[in-house]
């Protein structure tokens, strides 16, 4: 088994999550923010559902180049959530339904992340997929159910079901209401008893 084939089942696991993420955000709410610093729901949606597609990036340049510019204005058409057969799953080590070309030794070849010419880093294609890509998805992916309670909207259980109040009462959390900008209760939060 390759790097590359080592990788495609946590790319699925992954992007299932995502997936269920993603499916839950309420078209009503996409200009919402938590703050006036923070990106808006939208916008933190597009970036998370386009970012499988810079597996496919990753594999086929040996580096990238960017230039600090104002947040894209993103819409819901946008998104292209990955699926099994799409290009960045096929990106993720090139192995995806039988496509083996991804060498191991391609996987370990350097990647180079570049900000206005200067280097940021540089690190292993295999590396750069896992901490630039797969957790940074996981990463913002966790942010957004963030924002999900806090407009109330129910959070998607990644690993078996999510724990009610009830059970989270019975392993030692106490719930805690985190109060907005505007002093009224947006959800709840469970806090270790101390």
């Amino acid at each position: 088994m390759t790097i590359g084939q080592s990788m495609l089942g946590e790319f699925d696991q992954e992007m299932a999550g995502t997936r269920k993420t993603l499916e839950r955000l309420p078209d009503q709410k996409w200009n919402w923010k938590p703050h006036d610093k923070s990106g808006t729901v939208g916008w933190l949606a597009g970036h998370i559902a386009t970012m499988p597609g810079w597996i496919t990036m990753t594999m086929q340049r040996k580096n990238l180049t960017t230039r600090r510019s104002a947040r894209p204005r993103t819409s819901r058409r946008n998104w292209r959530i990955t699926s099994r057969s799409s290009p960045s799953r096929q990106g993720c080590g090139g192995c995806a339904q039988g496509d083996r070309r991804a060498s191991d030794a391609e996987m370990m070849k350097d990647w180079t992340l570049l900000a206005g010419g200067q280097t940021i880093f540089t690190m292993p294609r295999s590396a750069c997929l896992r901490s630039m890509i797969f957790n940074h998805i996981i990463h913002h992916r966790a942010q957004l159910t963030v924002y999900y309670r806090l407009l109330g909207v129910p959070v998607p259980a990644f690993t078996g079901r999510a724990p009610t109040k009830r059970k989270l009462r019975r392993r030692g959390f106490k719930l805690i209401w985190l109060v907005d900008g505007r002093g009224e209760r947006r959800s709840l939060r469970p806090a270790a008893l101390g």
